[in-house]
């Protein structure tokens, strides 16, 4: 009968493998490497995987899923919404409705969680990116990628349609330029030993998107402070319209 495996030997040997895989890429990485960094031998890593890219492949399933979930949910919620409170008007973006208010914090709700979840699998989005060619995995990054710019590029096609978001822009150029800032942001995070403010990041992004894809005449000019209250001027006395041209004259 087979020895069944030390849940924590695994997760400590998972721990191990994702840092090598960053180190040195799905390829490079060694099974003896791994093991050694977790007090493991080589023998206990068949245990718990077949190969080092079985293992690899567990975790990114642990990603893809989470992300699936992610996006499943969002969409659903975007469904929701506009069944319940119907389509945007122009005049929800030009006077910061209630409901576009709603839709836009919604929104960034859900890009917190996207972000949270790229902090947290932060490793293995940077091999995905950069360290797994030549293997299976090489190409499954760039599926969400484009996944992702499809779902957007859908989103800002109704928008436009409902006039509230600009129409001199493809779709799809908003789509790629959103979901790239999100790439971009993932490899940051690779490279960060400590966690960033994901809530301002997710904030300041929308704040990017909700003013730079507003269609023309509907951004509000910023409000103007009040005039200060003076006191009333009272009239200067008149100049003297002409001077005396003799002395006074003697008695």
């Amino acid at each position: 009968m087979a020895r069944p495996a030390d849940p924590h030997a695994r997760a400590a040997l998972i721990a191990a493998a994702r840092a090598e895989f960053v180190k040195k890429g799905l390829r490079g990485a060694r099974i003896e490497d791994i093991t050694a960094a977790c007090g493991l031998s080589k023998g206990a890593f068949y245990l718990h995987a077949a190969s080092k890219e079985a293992l690899f492949a567990e975790v990114v399933t642990e990603f893809s899923s989470a992300m699936d979930e992610l996006i499943e949910r969002r969409m659903k919620q975007m469904e929701c919404f506009f069944t319940e409170h119907g389509p945007l008007e122009a005049r929800d973006v030009a006077e910061r409705s209630e409901r576009y208010e709603r839709l836009v914090e919604m929104n960034t709700e859900a890009d917190l969680g996207t972000l949270e979840l790229m902090w947290a699998y932060r490793d293995v989005v940077h091999v995905l990116m950069r360290g797994s060619q030549g293997t299976e995995f090489e190409s499954l990054m760039w599926g969400v990628v484009d996944r992702e710019v499809t779902r957007v590029s859908q989103e800002f096609q109704r928008l436009q349609a409902d006039h509230v978001s600009r129409a001199d822009v493809p779709p799809t150029v908003i789509g790629s330029l959103i979901v790239g800032t999100y790439v971009l942001l993932a490899q940051q995070m690779s490279q960060m030993a400590q966690k960033p403010d994901l809530g301002e990041w997710a904030r300041s992004i929308h704040r990017l998107i909700r003013e730079g894809s507003m269609p023309p005449g509907c951004v509000t000019p910023a409000p103007v402070a009040p005039k200060k209250k003076t006191s009333p001027r009272r009239p200067k006395a008149r100049a003297l319209s002409r001077t005396r041209s003799t002395s006074r004259s003697g008695p």
